[in-house]
This record gives C-alpha cells, structure tokens and sequence, in this order.
C-alpha cells in the first residue's frame, strides 16, 4: 500500500475495541455484518449514555456503510462522537478501523454509521436530556 494511502487510527481513545472470533465469521471467511453492528451500536449507546447520564434506547440507525471486511485477527476500534442533541434525543457517529497484518501492520477504515438514541427513565419513557457539561 503506498505510503500517502496508509490511515493511522484517530488520536483519542476509542470507547470500545475487540478481537472478532472464529465464531463471528461467516460462510465467506469474513466477519458477519451483524456482528458488526452490534458492536457499533454499543459503542454508540456508551457515547449516548455518557451525554444523558443514564438509559438510552436506540430509535434509528441512520446510516450505516461497510467499506471493507473485517477478517480473523484484525483489532477492531470503534470511535464515536455526538454529532448532535435535541431534547431527548443523542445523535452519534461512529467509525470503525481495523489494524491488521502485525508484521507490516496497516490501519483501515472499515465501517462508518450514525445512529440515534433516546434518553430514557427507569420506566422505559422518553425522558428529557440533562443540561451539557
């Protein structure tokens, strides 16, 4: 890969990174979408939570687009960041990389989506956002 294509993982932490297992593959030999997305949106709801300082249930997925696959073996970050609020509602995008190939490692993006959640009370109602930080 020439050196202007090669990706670095963004500077700041990631709120979630995995290792996908032989069980997360598909018949293909790449990992389930599915297995993805699950992923992508606990690191969404962990961003939503941290902002509405308690429950959050996800209404929508807005977008959600798969660049390349991931395989056995990659290191998966997830990144996510609140795009916007409305009263109840959190806004979150998240981007996914993948180191693979430890001995010449490369960085990829993967997967890029925004998802919508809703801040919600202990008796799963809509509730309003506390004040930002």
């Amino acid at each position: 890969m020439p050196l202007e294509n090669r990706l670095e993982l963004p500077d700041e932490t990631p709120m979630l990174r995995v290792v996908p297992l032989p069980s997360d593959v598909n018949q293909n030999g790449s990992v389930f979408g599915g297995w993805v997305m699950s992923q992508v949106d606990m690191a969404g709801g962990q961003t939503a939570m941290r902002r509405a300082r308690g429950r959050v249930a996800t209404i929508s997925v807005d977008s959600f687009l798969f660049k390349s696959p991931l395989v056995i073996g990659d290191i998966v970050s997830f990144y996510a960041d609140i795009v916007s609020t409305g009263k109840t509602s959190i806004k979150v995008a998240v981007s996914v990389y993948a180191e693979r190939n430890p001995e010449n490692p490369v960085v990829i993006k993967v997967t890029e989506a925004l998802l919508t959640y809703v801040a919600i009370g202990l008796d799963g109602k809509k509730r309003a956002l506390p004040p930002a930080d």
